[in-house]
């Protein structure tokens, strides 16, 4: 895990691309951890959440600790880059929550932003994918774009990449793909509640 360049890249960019953030065989032992039972993706938070399939089909599953050793040990990992995160950048994140996402042929989620600017608790975005062998072929491409609506970049989803953005700055969608796709989607928020209450984690 090259935390030091991630960190200097959202420093400066905003934006990170790592590739092998995990191992082929860490990328395993989590495909290995995929459910049976998924959950209809949806959009919004609290009492506003809904399902769009006008916006998203994607299906997902929120990871737990305890459930699997995999597991345990990618959100050791996601805790470590939190700490530097805010050792460097002083972002004054305090918690981070994942799910698996399942992509089947033809699924897609609209172009979109994780957060609106002051008016959301998640402040970086991550993406982490589970798909080996992927070519230009099998589509399900991530399309991120510039907040003005112009092209950056677009990434296959290959097996151990992690894309890193700030979640208010970079909107983004998810094109179909022509087979099974999985990813692993998370967000390192902020407190965003008053005083000593603190927010809802989803």
């Amino acid at each position: 895990m090259n935390t030091l360049s991630i960190i200097d890249d959202l420093a400066t960019h905003g934006l990170s691309v790592c590739e092998q953030f995990l191992t082929a065989q860490e990328v395993a032992d989590l495909h290995a951890c995929l459910p049976e039972q998924w959950t209809q993706a949806s959009i919004g938070r609290e009492q506003k959440q809904h399902t769009n399939t006008q916006i998203r089909t994607d299906k997902i599953h929120w990871l737990e600790r305890g459930h699997a050793p995999a597991i345990d040990s990618l959100l050791d990992k996601m805790s470590e880059l939190q700490l530097a995160l805010n050792r460097h950048l002083f972002l004054g994140l305090f918690e981070y929550e994942a799910h698996f996402a399942k992509y089947n042929p033809g699924d897609f989620y609209a172009k979109h932003v994780d957060a609106f600017k002051g008016r959301s608790n998640r402040k970086v975005t991550t993406v982490l994918y589970l798909n080996h062998d992927w070519c230009e072929e099998d589509g399900g491409e991530i399309v991120i774009y510039h907040a003005d609506g112009s092209h950056l970049k677009t990434l296959w989803p290959q097996a151990g990449r992690l894309v890193t953005f700030l979640s208010e700055e970079f909107p983004h969608e998810v094109l179909p793909a022509k087979r099974q796709r999985f990813s692993i989607a998370g967000w390192y928020r902020i407190n965003g509640m008053s005083g000593h209450r603190v927010d809802p984690i989803r």
